[in-house]
């Protein structure tokens, strides 16, 4: 399993200081959540910060997009060269092109499901994906508790994902701990973002190593 801490739940007052020390901790990817206060009802940070965490980082990017306009975004991040960046099928009226566009820039395109959207929703998409995010709360704030019902949505989707597109990765987001990151591994989750339990963890590296399994 690989582990991307959320950076929502770092310290932005030593931001520097929390981004190198998951890194050196051993997280697999440094996921960003971009917010712009219409697609979810809050406001994160915009390219300036998101370059800094990209300096400090030692490890790749994974930016997820909860905003209107996401070819806008996409554009305004790609310089950065991250190695995902995910948006929301809720919110995009042309996902293929979209898919095209991420991946032309050098980027691996990926989608999001709200809890409410089933992997169906996606199924002729898939194809063309290099990951799916499953979102186990609702998005736009941290510190949620897990949505159980992503376990049975995580399964259905590992089944389509096998058989369309067996390289693409499933990712899962929200309220993922030590309590059930086994359940995820057990219906063919790749990696889990993980927020709160990491960065409130008095020990980063034991925190990243039990979601590590």
């Amino acid at each position: 399993m690989k582990v991307a801490p959320s950076v929502l739940s770092a310290d932005f007052g030593n931001l520097q200081r929390d981004i190198e020390e998951i890194c050196s901790a051993g997280c697999d990817l440094v996921h960003v959540d971009v917010m712009d206060g219409h697609f979810v009802p809050n406001l994160t940070i915009g390219p300036v910060v998101v370059s800094a965490i990209a300096k400090a980082a030692t490890k790749p990017l994974d930016i997820h997009l909860m905003v209107q306009n996401n070819t806008f975004f996409v554009e305004l991040f790609a310089p950065l060269k991250p190695e995902y960046i995910s948006f929301h099928i809720e919110e995009e009226k042309h996902p293929h092109r979209l898919i095209q566009k991420i991946r032309s820039l050098g980027i691996k395109p990926a989608i999001v499901l709200n809890p409410h959207t089933p992997p169906e929703s996606i199924e002729f998409l898939l194809a063309d994906l290099d990951m799916v995010l499953l979102m186990s709360v609702n998005p736009g704030f941290g510190g949620q508790s897990f949505i159980d019902s992503v376990i049975p949505k995580a399964k259905r989707l590992s089944a389509m994902r096998d058989t369309i597109n067996p390289n693409c990765l499933i990712e899962v987001d929200g309220g993922v701990s030590d309590k059930n990151i086994q359940a995820l591994k057990d219906v063919g989750v790749d990696i889990v973002v993980a927020g709160s339990y990491v960065f409130n963890h008095t020990d980063k590296k034991q925190a990243i190593q039990s979601l590590q399994i």
